[in-house]
């Protein structure tokens, strides 16, 4: 599939390898050590992150995950969700940081990849500043097909609104996170109220929704694998995050990097446009200096100086999960572009 305005890579869109080598993250290491983020310019720090983390993306995680901290929460590994088809999350919570706010993150892929432990680093930052993370694994194709994926992410929301309080976390200050294909996942679940009333839930669990370089809008899909996963084609349009819009949503946080050509910025657009016409909420956010892979990178520790994707991540949880839910929740002034450091 290419996506509109996308340009046509030599790997599908949401997938650029999967070595995960030690060579890898001993080169990674070694160029680390020579950075000081507070000496050198941040355009300069870009190019160089850029250099390193444009091997695989597998690599480019399990670097990160080596250098997030292992301290300042409670990891709850393996946790069972759904027992029938063997899913488990994995719960991130912050130490001395009771009724937290929550945040499910769904990882990114094409749908075919991925696993929760690749992401320590993600459950590592939000709990750091003081928010519950839940990681869960979801089926992939081609075990799984549309909307399956979908059903298996929000049985995950549904044990988190059941469970959540005693890890940590507020069961009614849930907010929905993804990347990539992980961020279509969460437009999903937040959009169309069907998959969460489906495992006996309602949309009103969901206080917002943080969407990553998601894919919202591309029709015509076209890549063999990708018809399979969303056939047959007269159900295509029923995948489009962007035709389930009625600005009845939760409020919602789209971010998205100029630089990204596997999944052009103008699903971002298309979504976020879609949803102001339809007096619905959301802000957006466009990074002209990140792309597919660095714009969730970023949100590693020693990286979250070169752009402010945790800072506002931060401060829309904060705002959305703020007192009891309310009947209208008020926009942002969240500015929709970053412009060049």
């Amino acid at each position: 599939m290419q996506l509109p305005g996308t340009m046509r890579r030599s790997y599908p869109f949401g997938r650029a390898g999967g070595m995960c080598g030690q060579v890898a993250v001993r080169y990674y290491s070694a160029s680390a050590i020579q950075l000081n983020p507070k000496e050198v310019p941040v355009r300069i720090l870009l190019l160089v992150l850029a250099s390193f983390l444009a091997l695989t993306a597998c690599s480019s995680r399990q670097y990160l995950n080596q250098t997030a901290p292992d301290s300042g929460y409670r990891l709850s590994r393996d946790v069972v969700f759904d027992q029938a088809n063997g899913l488990k999350l994995d719960i991130y919570t912050p130490l001395n940081t009771p009724d937290a706010p929550v945040v499910v993150f769904f990882f990114g892929g094409r749908w075919s990849e991925g696993d929760k432990e690749l992401y320590k680093f993600v459950g590592q930052a939000l709990a750091a500043r003081g928010f519950v993370a839940v990681i869960p694994n979801y089926r992939l194709y081609p075990h799984v097909h549309f909307p399956e994926f979908l059903n298996d992410n929000a049985k995950a929301v549904a044990w988190v609104h059941g469970y959540i309080g005693g890890f940590g976390g507020n069961a009614n200050r849930i907010v929905l996170m993804g990347h990539s294909s992980g961020a279509y996942d969460a437009a999903m679940l937040t959009l169309d109220p069907e998959y969460l009333q489906q495992v006996g839930g309602n949309r009103s669990w969901v206080r917002g929704m943080i969407g990553l370089a998601g894919p919202y809008d591309f029709l015509p899909i076209t890549d063999p694998d990708l018809r399979a996963l969303f056939g047959p084609p007269e159900n295509f349009p029923k995948t489009q995050p962007v035709f389930y819009v009625d600005g009845s949503n939760p409020p919602m946080l789209l971010m998205h990097g100029a630089k990204d050509e596997i999944i052009k910025a103008a699903n971002t657009d298309s979504l976020f446009d879609r949803i102001k016409h339809a007096d619905g909420l959301a802000d957006k956010v466009i990074y002209p200096d990140l792309n597919q892979s660095r714009i969730l990178d970023v949100l590693a520790p020693r990286w979250q100086s070169y752009a402010d994707v945790m800072d506002k991540i931060d401060a829309f949880v904060r705002r959305v999960t703020a007192g009891n839910p309310p009947a209208q929740a008020q926009p942002s002034s969240i500015q929709t572009y970053v412009p060049p450091k």
